[in-house]
């Protein structure tokens, strides 16, 4: 339906920016059928995208970014989910949006991949879980 879900914006841009462009571009991506590649440019961006099942994963970055190391990036967050919540769907996201974000967090740092361990990520969350 084109639903985001989650979003985290490493530029500042205003919330009425930031649904145009999440509009355009899942608008753009869903047009796509799945013989096409996972890239897509939009405006100054580069769109690095993957469908699981019905959750498709975006990530925009810089024309200077690998974009196959972008694809290892989302598996890797879609795996750190599925580690957590067993098999994630949208409801996991909607209903834990606070873990959601927090294993971005891990992970993700003022826009860099900072931390690739599935294990270091979830350990916070899961003493969370034991307080």
């Amino acid at each position: 339906q084109g639903q985001t879900r989650l979003a985290q914006y490493y530029e500042w841009l205003t919330l009425e920016e930031r649904r145009a462009l999440e509009g355009e571009i899942v608008r753009k991506c869903l047009a796509r059928n799945e013989q096409q590649c996972s890239f897509v440019e939009h405006r100054n961006y580069k769109i690095v995208y993957r469908r699981y099942a019905s959750l498709f994963f975006l990530v925009g970055v810089d024309n200077d970014e690998n974009e196959l190391a972008i694809l290892e990036f989302i598996h890797l967050l879609v795996e750190t989910m599925d580690r957590h919540f067993g098999n994630v769907c949208e409801l996991d996201i909607m209903f834990h949006i606070e873990k959601a974000h927090f294993m971005l967090e891990e992970m993700v740092m003022n826009g860099s991949i900072v931390e690739t361990s599935k294990a270091n990520i979830l350990s916070p969350i899961q003493l969370m879980d034991k307080a």
